[in-house]
This record gives structure tokens, C-alpha cells and sequence, in this order.
């Protein structure tokens, strides 16, 4: 297979770049979804997020509503030192917080992704939120690009 410059690796078919939508950033892993679930919330403990929520998507609409779907899960994820300065700048961030990071398998391929920060800055308005939430993106974006 001839691979073009945005291809910089493939493997089964998954691209191990990151792809970016107007609100995150994520990529396939060549994990199973337990195994990408675990390896998400390993790598960012390393670069200083917790983790304050874990909702099982799938598990939660069985019991609801009673569809099946894939596995998918919703990580809330925080990095308190960041959260405590964006909190003294504007209070009501927390509406936006905490960091969503999402686990999903669709058609056999399980993906990682993860909210832009940056949102957090253009939402509220304020410039001085720009390096706080600039830095929550560059380690967000660290870990997960370490994960294949």
C-alpha cells in the first residue's frame, strides 16, 4: 500500500495520526475497547489529568431505552491545576468542564477522542484563558497520540 503524507502510519488498516472536527481531536487505535478504556486513562494520569466520571454509554441506553449499540464510553477528565486557574478567571467554566475524552468501538474499530479545550476560551470569551487552555490541549493531544 503507497502511503501519502497525511498517512504517516498504518497498521490493520488504522491510520495512527490524529484527525480534528471543529470541537476535538482523535484517531483508531489498534486496541481492544477495554484495553484503549485502560491505556486513556493511564496516559493521562501521566500528564497530570483524574479522572472524575466514567458514563457507559452503551450500558446506560440498554437500561433506558433499551437499544443496543457499540461500546462507547464517556471520560470526565480533569487536570486540577489547570481547572483551578481557569476557575479564578471565570467562575462558571465549570458549566464546560470537565475534559470529555471518548472510547468507542464502531464497525470493529475502536476510536479515541477528546473535546478541544480551546473551545473552553472562545465559548467564554476571555483571552486569559488562552494559555491555560492551550496547555490542557497540548497534554490531552500527548497522550493521546502516545496510544496505538
Amino acid at each position: 500500500m503507497k502511503l501519502c503524507s497525511t498517512d504517516r502510519v498504518r497498521f490493520h488498516g488504522v491510520k495512527k495520526y490524529m484527525e480534528t472536527t471543529k470541537y476535538g481531536f482523535g484517531k483508531a487505535v489498534a486496541l481492544s475497547f477495554a484495553d484503549a478504556v485502560t491505556r486513556v486513562k493511564e496516559t493521562l494520569a501521566l500528564e497530570g489529568f483524574g479522572q472524575l466520571t466514567e458514563i457507559d454509554v452503551q450500558a446506560k441506553l440498554k437500561e433506558k431505552i433499551g437499544v443496543e449499540m457499540e461500546p462507547y464510553v464517556i471520560l470526565g477528565m480533569c487536570n486540577p491545576k489547570l481547572a483551578h486557574q481557569a476557575l479564578l478567571i471565570e467562575t462558571e467554566i465549570g458549566l464546560l468542564l470537565p475534559c470529555n475524552v471518548i472510547v468507542y468501538e464502531k464497525d470493529g474499530v475502536v476510536r479515541i477522542a477528546a473535546q478541544k479545550p480551546s473551545l473552553m476560551s472562545e465559548v467564554v470569551g476571555k483571552s486569559e484563558l488562552e494559555t491555560i487552555v492551550d496547555e490542557a490541549e497540548q497534554h490531552l493531544r500527548k497522550a493521546l497520540e502516545s496510544i496505538v
